[in-house]
């Protein structure tokens, strides 16, 4: 599917100039050498060599990641090989024209072009289990040998003891490896995973494949894109710097210069065009001056548009008794054309005072990673376009600001232990004062760009990378680099992104994170989730998530397999210490399944998330669903549970006999499970949760004791070869069945004490 669309995003027709002739042909049918004529609107077909460039701006976002639009300049010559994004006479293929007209010369076609070089990194790209699959791969061997080892031991003994009932000691070991075996795990993973995924989709985050959710809680390294991810993808007027107040006549004059010296055009969503001229409008917009209403009030008469040499454009306007040229620009080109400034008090003549004044204010700007545009005007005695001895307006800072709620995100995900990184196509200070703004870098020194990667060999990457959380100027190669050094070092990475470039780090990453609303085919195609805001925050809602889902496989985990154990143990012991005796039927061990098994596992992967959650260290990724003192805690409660049976088997046993043994043994195993889910649902203390807050959990204890009922107090009881119980017998099950909730809550209690160590934040 990602080659397939890919391929879409080429133009299925080109303009071409052969034998003098500018001809339409398909694009499949260019060949190196043909000269390409581009437009506004075009797609550009192949990697193409200017030698024409008029006015022309490319928007590369989808590979670069840059949200600008870049100005090509066909002029120039580079005499080493430079990043993509700093090639100002190359246009790449899949590019969209934003402004001029351009010609070029096809270089690369198909896979030689940088797009191609993407399709042909994600053939290679294979994906790896995730940390689950490889823990249930793992748990499933040891549980396995482990079952063999016992049925085989259980049958060697009763063969010894028995030689003569050798199919009864083969029943025996068949029973023990019923017992053993989960049979409800690998659907009771699945649903605890499902219900996590039908949640995150109502909290905007798309889960693809299943077990990706559980992967991103155990990230630890979020590598994510800074346009429209961290920010907005929309460039906005952040500050300006005037020598009036906004009441002054000035700051109106200041206003209509950044809507009548401005080529954005209303469409139907909108103004579109060039961001910063976009955003320029919208915040006069803000302040009652609006474009449309404006340009028909005052009519364009003449225009110098904006070039790489000139860096600045002029428009002339008709007022209604006199003709004003405005300008805006970069500030050394209009500043130096300025011979007053416009003040509170009116205009005076601009000195050198004041032009340092103005230079340390765009200083400042420049340091935020605002893109500074001067202004300027004046009215013209011969209604002439003039740039010279203009009065100086002020100055305006833009920038794609940071969307809010990426500021507690960030914070959060701090605190979770988890690193964010800014991986992005735009310069360094402006990726640093964005990465700073929100929290994730705090000095220059986090910043690493493109070329000083391209310097360092892999294992030099993999020290440095630590140590960084932006990296700027970066191509799809370098992303790549970045995610496997994280990798090497033995973190668990999430990637998102947005463009074509994204897609080869998204599938080489442990978790590929799709933009649902700015994403390509491509990106959403590779990704294992996809958010459908494009938002920071709602990664780390899934984070969350993830994590509460691994907690609920771990405790349904503890639960199945500590009850398993106790069945599997008793069965054992009682095959040794009592050689021919019954401990409990097949079709009894079935119904102990049954109940246990089923309801009450799922209604463990339904608890909510814990508090103190996103106060944990990520899980190591070499730790597995025993790690962590689940192992521990499986064989301790299971150790017990066995015990608590054996006590009521061997009660039933040497004061009535094997058929009520039998039948205590059957409803403790039964009783004490059900119980044991209380206890098992939460870390904290059951005394300090509402115990009946699980409704699922809730209705497994009801059908548990109800179908328990059934067989206690009527005949049904027989199908099951069970006995009636006397009182004595009954209220030794039941107080021997509660101590199982006595044990688990103090063995919780030394549990939360050795956890503290592991807590990041008490």
């Amino acid at each position: 599917k990602a080659i397939e669309n890919l391929s879409k995003m080429t133009s299925p027709q080109t303009h071409v100039l052969r034998d003098g002739k500018i001809c339409v042909i398909k694009t499949e049918d260019l060949v190196f050498g043909d000269i390409v004529c581009l437009d506004a609107g075009s797609v550009v077909p192949a990697d193409l060599r200017l030698i024409e460039a008029v006015n022309f701006k490319v928007n590369e976002s989808a590979l670069t990641g840059e949200s600008e639009a870049v100005e090509k300049e066909a002029e120039k010559v580079y005499q080493k090989n430079e990043q993509i994004s700093d090639r100002k006479n190359c246009v790449f293929q899949s590019s969209v024209v934003e402004s001029g007209h351009a010609k070029g010369v096809v270089v690369k076609l198909g896979t030689q072009t940088e797009i191609g070089k993407i399709s042909e990194s994600l053939k290679q790209q294979k994906k790896e289990l995730t940390p689950l699959q490889k823990n249930i791969q793992s748990v499933g061997k040891i549980l396995t040998y482990l079952i063999l080892l016992i049925a085989g031991v259980t049958f060697v003994l009763q063969v010894v003891a028995s030689p003569n009932q050798i199919l009864k000691a083969f029943l025996t070991a068949v029973s023990i490896s019923v017992a053993a075996i989960p049979e409800s795990l690998p659907a009771v993973i699945t649903i605890i995973m499902s219900l996590g995924i039908f949640k995150l989709s109502k909290q905007k985050a798309i889960v693809k494949k299943l077990h990706a959710v559980e992967t991103l809680g155990a990230c630890d390294v979020i590598c994510s894109d800074k346009t429209g991810t961290i920010t907005q993808n929309k460039m906005r007027v952040e500050k300006t710097f005037m020598f009036f107040d906004k009441e002054n006549k000035f700051f109106e004059i200041l206003l209509q210069s950044m809507v009548l010296c401005n080529n954005a055009h209303m469409g139907e969503a909108g103004y579109s065009g060039g961001a910063t001229e976009v955003a320029l409008v919208n915040f006069a917009k803000q302040f009652g001056v609006d474009k449309e209403e404006f340009e028909k009030q005052h009519v364009r008469i003449d225009e110098k548009s904006f070039d790489s040499q000139r860096k600045m454009m002029s428009t002339l306007c008709k007022f209604e008794n006199e003709n004003i040229c405005f300008c805006k620009g970069a500030i050394d080109k209009v500043l130096k054309k300025c011979t007053h400034f416009s003040a509170d008090g009116g205009i005076f003549p601009l000195d050198e005072k004041t032009k340092k004044i103005i230079l340390h204010e765009n200083k400042n700007m420049c340091k935020n990673a605002l893109r500074v545009m001067c202004f300027a005007y004046k009215i013209s005695q011969n209604n002439k376009l003039e740039e010279n001895d203009l009065v100086f307006l002020g100055l305006c800072g833009i920038q794609d600001p940071p969307r809010e709620e990426v500021f507690d995100a960030v914070k959060k995900c701090k605190k979770a232990g988890m690193k964010p990184v800014m991986i992005t196509g735009d310069f360094p200070d402006t990726a640093f004062a964005i990465a700073k703004k929100v929290g994730i870098a705090k000095g220059e020194s986090e910043v690493m760009t493109g070329d000083e990667i391209d310097l360092c060999s892999d294992s030099e990457l993999s020290k440095l990378v630590e140590k960084k959380v932006v990296f700027a100027r970066v191509n799809p190669s370098h992303k790549v680099r970045i995610v496997e050094a994280f990798k090497k070092l033995g973190h668990v990475v999430a990637m998102t992104g947005d463009g074509v470039n994204d897609a080869p780090s998204m599938k080489k990453a442990d978790i590929g994170i799709g933009m649902g609303k700015s994403g390509t085919d491509v990106t959403k195609d590779v990704a294992d989730i996809v958010i459908s805001d494009d938002n920071f925050a709602t990664i780390i809602v899934a984070v969350e998530e993830g994590r509460k889902i691994y907690n609920n496989i771990q405790k349904t985990i503890k639960y199945l397999f500590s009850a398993n154990m106790a069945e599997i143990l008793a069965l054992f012991f009682v095959s040794i210490f009592l050689p021919g005796k019954t401990f409990l039927f097949p079709v009894q061990i079935l119904f102990v399944n049954l109940i246990t098994d089923s309801f009450p596992a799922i209604a463990l992967g339904t608890e909510k998330v814990e508090d103190g959650t996103m106060l944990e260290k990520p899980r190591s990724k070499n730790s597995t669903l025993l790690s962590n003192g689940n192992g521990i805690g499986i064989l301790i409660l299971g150790g017990f549970q066995t015990l608590i049976t054996l006590a009521a088997y061997f009660y039933g046993y040497f004061l009535f006999g094997d058929s009520t043994a039998i039948t205590m043994a059957f409803y403790t195993l039964n009783l004490i499970q059900l119980f044991y889910m209380y206890t098992a649902r939460t870390k904290e203390s059951i005394f300090k949760s509402n115990p009946f807050k699980n409704k699922i959990l809730d209705l497994s204890m009801i059908v548990g004791l109800g179908l328990l009922g059934l067989m206690f107090f009527t005949n049904f009881g027989k199908v099951l070869k069970l006995e009636i119980l006397n009182f004595e017998c009954s209220v030794v099950v039941l107080l021997l069945s509660l101590s199982i909730i006595v044990f688990g809550e103090l063995y919780k209690a030394i549990e939360r004490r050795i956890s503290k160590k592991n807590c990041i934040r008490k």
